[in-house]
């Protein structure tokens, strides 16, 4: 993604005053992320993240901020926001709001190189996260069945050809699945997108998880397999993976029975609403003719049509006890 919000040097020196901080040595934006413009500011023996929030308005970066700080504070491995003189954790930069962060070291894994360590730690952390998210307050996912429906409605009204045809097919898909889950499964704080750019490693160490931007009210079991199906995923689901993945978060919160017959039902709907987001922002997005966009939404469809040939009893059996 581009910068959406440009920024310059004196912007970086009126922002960083409000924190106490010195002038910036270098700015520069950053491509990665998908919603938001980030930069990376360079200070004398520090660096520092900036989010300019380009969809959340001023309420929704305030309560993410205080969020990912309490997260922080009660052992989630997520850098906590800093605060301004004044107290606040949000700041304006051009009539948005921004966050600043400390900056995090670290790299992202490629799908090839995940092990089973990685994916241990990861179940670790997530369920770090929906332990220490217990008593927030949570807003309704972006991505509901309602909202998924909509965006089918989109497709539908777009006319392209690419996509049009296919959605019959996509809203009895999600129809199904959403009739299928289980709506009395334990449910909380979920990070809702813990995908393998969303975390960091400092060799083999989980270093940080990063972005909650899509972080609501939701099923752990949900969240569960969201993660799942971003690692543990190549050109076929990788039981080893999947395992270590389900074994790591029971280390911290063991799942219910019923949350354990309900995973393949909220992977089901987890691949759907993926498929149909990355066609919407994505695909629709990219040139006709050209190469596919590097969020594919048929490798989700591969993810759907894999779960369900598993069904429920299949995936226990393939996540083990």
């Amino acid at each position: 993604m581009a910068v959406l919000t440009p920024m310059n040097d004196h912007d970086a020196r009126e922002l960083l005053a409000h924190y106490g901080l010195g002038p910036p040595r270098a700015l520069v934006g950053l491509t990665a992320g998908s919603v938001n413009s980030n930069f990376a500011i360079d200070l004398d023996g520090r660096r520092l993240f900036l989010r300019v929030y380009e969809e959340r308005d001023r309420r929704g970066a305030v309560s993410e901020t205080a969020m990912v700080e309490r997260l922080a504070g009660a052992g989630v491995p997520t850098p906590a926001p800093l605060r301004r003189i004044d107290g606040g954790l949000v700041s304006d930069m051009r009539g948005k709001p921004a966050a600043l962060f400390p900056w995090r070291p670290g790299a992202m894994r490629c799908q090839a190189s995940v092990t089973v360590d990685d994916v241990l730690q990861l179940g670790e952390a997530l369920a770090r996260v929906h332990v220490a998210g217990a008593t927030e307050v949570r807003d309704e996912s972006r991505f509901r069945y309602e909202d998924l429906d909509a965006r089918l409605d989109r497709i539908a009204a777009s006319g392209d050809a690419r996509f049009a045809p296919r959605v019959p097919t996509l809203r009895d898909a999600l129809a199904t699945a959403h009739a299928a889950r289980d709506i009395g499964l334990p449910r909380g704080l979920i990070h809702g997108d813990l995908f393998r750019d969303n975390v960091l490693w400092e060799g083999p160490r989980l270093a940080a998880l990063l972005d909650f931007e899509s972080a609501s009210d939701g099923t752990f079991a949900y969240d569960l397999m969201v993660t799942a199906l971003a690692w543990c995923v190549g050109d076929d689901l990788d039981v080893r993976l999947a395992r270590a993945l389900r074994e790591g978060y029971e280390r911290v919160r063991p799942l219910t029975l019923r949350e354990r017959e309900g995973l393949a039902s909220e992977g089901a709907f987890a691949a759907l609403r993926f498929a149909v987001t990355r066609i919407t922002d994505f695909a629709m997005r990219a040139p006709s003719g050209g190469p596919p966009p590097a969020k594919n939404w048929r490798r989700f469809m591969m993810r759907f049509d894999k779960l369900r040939s598993l069904g429920s009893a299949g995936l226990r059996d393939v996540l083990g006890d």
